[in-house]
């Protein structure tokens, strides 16, 4: 699931329409559109905005939106998934480092 699939399910859920969610997060619908259909990305600072309004976590919310980010700047590389691999050992590594 993507940031914007997951903002379109929460608003459809609660049966609000578009222009309701555009005007709450003081953005146009045209934009809205664009998030949901993953073509632009919200702003993190929305994304709290989103988590108070359909009472979801926030942590889910950020997690799909890092994802994202990481995804745009991978898609097109040839070694994004190598280096993706990379950053996880990486993460893994220092985290365990943290909690020594």
């Amino acid at each position: 699931m993507t940031i914007g699939n997951k903002i379109k399910e929460l608003r459809e859920n609660k049966g609000m329409l578009q222009r309701e969610l555009a005007a709450k997060l003081f953005i146009g619908e045209g934009y809205l559109s664009k998030i949901e259909n993953n073509q632009k990305m919200p702003k993190r600072v929305d994304l709290k905005i989103i988590s108070n309004l359909f009472q979801t976590d926030i942590s889910e919310l950020e997690t799909l939106w890092l994802a994202n980010k990481i995804y745009e700047i991978i898609k097109e590389e040839d070694q994004g998934i190598a280096a993706l691999k990379v950053a996880e050992k990486q993460a893994k590594y220092t985290k365990s480092k943290k909690n020594d």
